[in-house]
């Protein structure tokens, strides 16, 4: 898993890179400034997310790899979801997807809880505090 997670966060990252520049460049005079800020909001979030993912495909080989595998899982699909539907809100004008935005956040929440939860348990079973 952890060569995916370094893949797909490469990905993500690269994506965010790009739909920052449209964003930046296609989208002013498109879109209002609150659809413009959701959109911005998306990115931000995606590449904070992409850099985490990079740091979990590093973690797998020192912790415990099921927490690592559902950390990693659980922010591939946090961002999806978060940033997905801010993308969908901004483009689309759509407010229905309201919704998805802070069970998107949950799972991001849960990811980085599954992280912590899996260096607790490692430093618990190596006995050191460290």
């Amino acid at each position: 898993m952890k060569r995916i997670f370094f893949i797909i966060a490469a990905g993500l990252a690269g994506l965010a890179v790009a739909l920052d520049a449209w964003g930046a460049h296609g989208l002013p005079g498109w879109l209002d400034a609150h659809r413009l800020a959701l959109f911005e909001i998306g990115v931000r979030y995606q590449m904070y997310h992409a850099l985490a993912l990079l740091g979990v495909s590093g973690a797998g080989a020192r912790w415990p790899r099921r927490w690592v595998d559902a950390s990693g899982g659980l922010l591939i699909s946090g961002v999806r979801v978060f940033s997905g539907s801010l993308y969908l809100r901004s483009l689309t004008g759509i407010t229905g997807l309201g919704a998805l935005t802070p069970l998107g956040g949950l799972l991001l929440l849960a990811g980085w809880g599954c992280l912590a939860m899996g260096v607790w348990r490692a430093g618990a079973r190596s006995g050191s505090g460290r």
